[in-house]
């Protein structure tokens, strides 16, 4: 059985006490697929290290997040354009919205959203969306520049059913994680109507840990427990949806 983190952030200074036994823990476990988000330029060496480390297992996306969009982000997208053009990257990501902290650069991640978008597109890559409290942000953003060029992943899905089909029909995956397992997540209500081959598993460690772990640092490891979770609302084996969900990630990631 093979499994594929679709989102973690391994690279993060939660992890520079045990990284290297965290990531053989979750490869030991049947991860054996690592996809990582960028957040700004501060991190992309870090990345680089984690990936000569790990080369058979790790894979790199380039990006800024939305919460480190601020007055210089153009700097910042300045970076991320001159790192797609010079290294191999199988995302870019992750980019979105985030108006839960701060609305005060709304307009400035709308930009930076719109133009990472716009890169995507042109070195026919996908996208890894962030959203949170801003789904009618993204989606006014994804109305705007939707074709049959734009796919990807929209990371973290905490919405409703109808939100759901929503980014199913803009030709994304939807990104199950820890907050299937909450006992208040809300998306395991309706996640059995929605097929299993729009689904891709992450964990989006260090962060958003699955219960029985909430609230403690997330890894990678605990992506069996998310599986755990799809095999009871899906009535499906470990294996099949292990299998299908790693088949949806290579699909994405073209790998």
């Amino acid at each position: 059985m093979m499994l594929t983190d679709t989102h973690t952030h391994l690279y993060a200074e939660q992890f520079d006490e045990d990284r290297d036994q965290i990531i053989h823990k979750a490869i030991d476990s049947g991860i054996n697929r690592f996809f990582i988000p960028a957040i700004d330029s501060t991190y992309y060496q870090k990345m680089f290290a984690l990936e000569k480390a790990f080369p058979d297992h790790v894979f790199l996306m380039a990006g800024l997040h939305p919460t480190h969009v601020n007055d210089d982000f153009k700097k910042e997208l300045d970076i991320v354009k001159k790192q797609l053009n010079s290294h191999k990257f199988y995302a870019v990501g992750e980019i979105g919205m985030d108006l839960y902290w701060d609305k005060t650069f709304i307009q400035e991640q709308q930009e930076a959203f719109q133009m990472q978008i716009s890169w995507a597109k042109e070195m026919a890559l996908p996208i890894v969306i962030h959203c949170r409290d801003a789904f009618n942000e993204i989606f006014e953003v994804l109305d705007k520049v939707n074709d049959d060029r734009l796919f990807g992943i929209f990371h973290c899905f905490t919405g409703n059913k109808q939100q759901a089909k929503q980014i199913i029909n803009y030709g994304f995956k939807l990104g199950i994680g820890g907050v299937v397992t909450f006992k208040n997540g809300g998306i395991d209500k309706f996640l059995s109507e929605i097929p299993l081959e729009h689904i891709v598993l992450e964990t989006d460690s260090p962060y958003l840990a699955p219960t029985p772990f909430r609230g403690k640092r997330n890894e990678s490891s605990y992506l069996v427990n998310i599986l755990n979770k799809l095999v009871t609302i899906y009535d499906m084996s470990p294996e099949e949806i292990a299998r299908i969900t790693t088949q949806n990630s290579q699909d994405v990631f073209g790998i």
